[in-house]
């Protein structure tokens, strides 16, 4: 059976790790992330992998080839990372770097989200044709779309779920980006203001939820009502058989899709109801972005 590298670079952290054509992840790496320049960050990047080959049985000539997930706009025909928020890779050679560096001709690059989003469609061995949404809820929030196999890319911006305007709460009639209302940072944001400390998190927030304070309840409850709207809009425009709901904030509060599905209900139609029972919680959890960069490698 064939391995191969995946990994997923984001601004706190590189996470690498051999995976198989089954998607099972063998062993695995992880380092921190220095973006304080390309250069430095590229060093982290290589020494995650040579972390991860010095503690593996699997020779790099064993491997098939490597798959690389990147945060924002990837130009997945030149293997260029073009623009991050968290990252100093403006235009950055990713793949031809990363084959210069290890020897590896089969570099396959693309954006993290989309990679986590391709994992988690081949754990769900949907029918080829059926339409399958993964939704990230975490410093920002997006989605990727894949029918047939392939990614519904429009031209180049699609799956910018957090740019829907949603209002932002059941009171208020305000419309505001689903992103600038319910994505993780905008939460600790609101539960501040509310008990009028700077120092809550976002973890903070959900641990108030869970205890019933009233205050973190308000902002979580807006928040899954709020992320609802979008979802219903989403559900309506392109009927998906499946929507996997991932990132941080999702992940590591699994109750929060829950949450969403209950303020989902009253706006569907009996014939949008359906969704309802197919909208689900991630199956990989944090593993994804590197087993989904690996599993691209095969394609």
């Amino acid at each position: 059976m064939r391995n191969a590298l995946g990994i997923d670079i984001g601004g706190t952290k590189v996470a690498a790790g051999i995976i198989n054509e089954n998607g099972d992840l063998i062993q695995k790496e992880m380092i921190e992330s220095d973006a304080s320049d390309r250069e430095n960050m590229f060093s982290q990047v290589c020494t995650c992998v040579e972390n991860l080959l010095g503690h593996s049985s699997i020779p790099l000539a064993d491997i098939h080839g490597i798959g690389v997930g990147v945060p924002g706009k990837v130009d997945t025909a030149k293997g260029m990372a073009i623009f991050q928020n968290n990252l100093p890779w403006s235009n950055f050679p990713v793949a031809e770097r990363l084959q210069q560096r290890f020897s590896v001709d089969r570099i396959s690059i693309d954006n993290d989200v989309y990679m986590a989003a391709y994992a988690e469609w081949k754990k769900a061995e949907m029918p080829q044709d059926s339409i399958f949404v993964y939704v990230t809820i975490s410093t920002g929030i997006s989605c990727s779309i894949i029918q047939n196999g392939e990614f519904i890319r429009g031209a180049g911006f699609a799956g910018e779920l957090g740019l829907i305007p949603v209002v932002e709460s059941e009171v208020a009639g305000k419309l505001e980006r689903l992103e600038k209302v319910a994505s993780g940072p905008v939460i600790a944001r609101k539960a501040q203001e509310l008990y009028n400390d700077d120092n809550l998190t976002t973890a903070d927030v959900f641990d108030l939820f869970y205890k019933g304070e009233s205050k973190a309840q308000k902002v979580v409850e807006q928040a899954a009502f709020s992320i609802a709207q979008g979802i219903y809009m989403l559900n309506s425009i392109i009927d998906p058989q499946k929507i996997v709901f991932g990132g941080s904030v999702a992940i590591y509060n699994p109750m929060l899709v829950e949450l969403i599905k209950d303020k989902l209900r009253p706006y569907l139609l009996d014939e949008q109801k359906h969704i309802v029972r197919a909208i689900e919680n991630c199956q990989l959890k944090n593993d994804q972005g590197i087993i989904g960069a690996g599993l691209r490698v095969f394609n």
